[in-house]
């Protein structure tokens, strides 16, 4: 890949170089950027990967192996920049190892019949500073964990709150607009997409509407600070992000709105979250809660009798962390998944804690992880355990 990198950013600088007749700008700060000296024109390219080797324990008296994880489990290679003038920009991201293109049982769907190499292609025009509008596929504005980069977290993955009732990605129009004033800010976010999800072949009539509002009553974070987790750069002042957010997906056709598998028949469903996110010093505490809920009977049917259903009902997920000044945390993560009563005897209660450490090399670009979680898993409908065990999760993460 590297030298992919290398000769893809030769060949652009020397037509850049012939077609204006004067020499690129390069730049190193995050990833590798070129760009034309009246910056009408610019290319940043990054990328990372994810190195992952987990082990599941048989349960928590014997410890045993179970099973093993040991694969790459993320590998993407990003293309942002502008075309024509500043206001025009753009954002590409590519995955490559199966893991990230729903190579999986759980996302079988008619939706797309392909590996998914494509995550995001996004267009966005920026009128002013307060106002910007985007055309294409990219992140939902929904939960936090999802809206912060999966090689942003402090942990060697998102919780499994996110991961039943997370909006993901889709294909539409999104609208930001910020407010901000020298101690207050406000980001207003918008969006009307599909309702299928990334790279789906066919839509239906219905759509998905959503919207979220982020409340910073301490101005903003240093950095973005508020789209990654753990506090990495010790906030000097306190910082403090309260935020919210609906979504309404009408005629949803997959078990999981954006993802997840085909349902017999179209159901319109809505999602409210809201979470909170504060840091102060290198201690940061993260907390949200999701619910999932349709208008009707989540259960569908096919003409044999099969069932299928909308994954419906509550989670809530919480962090809390310390971040030394050597770049050493410690963090610790509570999360508890509770489908509502018309499913119980389908889709078990997930209730799960853990700690973990980091070791920050280059902030979140470079840095490794150790996790240790205890799982429990319960059939609410029985009041019977399915699964207590451990499991222990080592991850290298390495990007520009």
């Amino acid at each position: 890949m590297r030298k992919f990198v290398y000769i893809l950013f030769i060949l652009i600088a020397n037509n850049l170089n012939a077609q204006q007749g004067v020499n690129p700008n390069f730049s190193f700060k995050n990833g590798i950027g070129i760009s034309n000296p009246d910056s009408s024109y610019s290319l940043n390219i990054r990328f990372r990967v994810q190195n992952r080797f987990l082990m599941n324990t048989k349960s928590i008296e014997n410890l045993s192996p179970e099973s093993w994880e040991a694969r790459v489990r993320r590998c993407r290679l990003s293309f942002t920049g502008n075309v024509y003038n500043p206001k025009l920009s753009y954002y590409i991201q590519l995955s490559f190892s199966r893991g990230d293109m729903d190579w999986s049982v759980t996302d079988e769907t008619t939706q797309n019949l392909s590996p998914n190499v494509v995550r995001d292609a996004v267009i966005y025009y920026k009128p002013s500073k307060h106002l910007q509008l985007g055309f294409g596929q990219t992140k939902l504005p929904g939960n936090r964990q999802r809206v912060v980069s999966s090689g942003a977290l402090q942990f060697y993955d998102r919780s499994p709150v996110n991961a039943t009732y997370t909006l993901d990605r889709d294909f539409g129009f999104f609208a930001n607009y910020t407010l901000q004033s020298k101690s207050f800010t406000t980001k207003i976010k918008t969006a009307i997409t599909s309702g299928e999800g990334r790279n789906s072949n066919i839509s239906n009539s219905g759509l998905a509407y959503t919207g979220r509002i982020e409340l910073l009553p301490f101005g903003e974070f240093t950095d973005a600070g508020d789209y990654f987790e753990g506090d990495v750069l010790r906030e000097k002042k306190l910082k403090l992000s309260i935020a919210g957010g609906y979504h309404y997906n009408d005629l949803a056709v997959r078990n999981q709105g954006q993802l997840g598998k085909d349902l017999y028949n179209p159901k319109s469903y809505y999602v409210f979250f809201a979470d909170l996110l504060l840091k102060y010093k290198g201690i940061a505490w993260s907390s949200e809660y999701m619910n999932r809920n349709s208008f009707e009977n989540p259960l569908t049917y096919n003409s044999k009798g099969t069932m299928r259903y909308l994954i419906v009902g509550d989670g809530f997920n919480t962090q809390l962390s310390y971040c030394s000044k050597t770049n050493w945390e410690i963090a610790a993560r509570y999360s508890l998944v509770k489908p509502f009563n018309v499913i119980q005897k389908y889709q078990h209660q997930i209730d799960q804690m853990g700690i973990g450490v980091t070791k920050y090399l280059m902030k979140h670009k470079v840095k490794g992880q150790f996790n240790v979680f205890y799982n429990h898993e319960k059939d609410l409908s029985l009041g019977v355990d399915k699964l207590k065990n451990f499991f222990a999760v080592f991850q290298f993460e390495l990007g520009i």
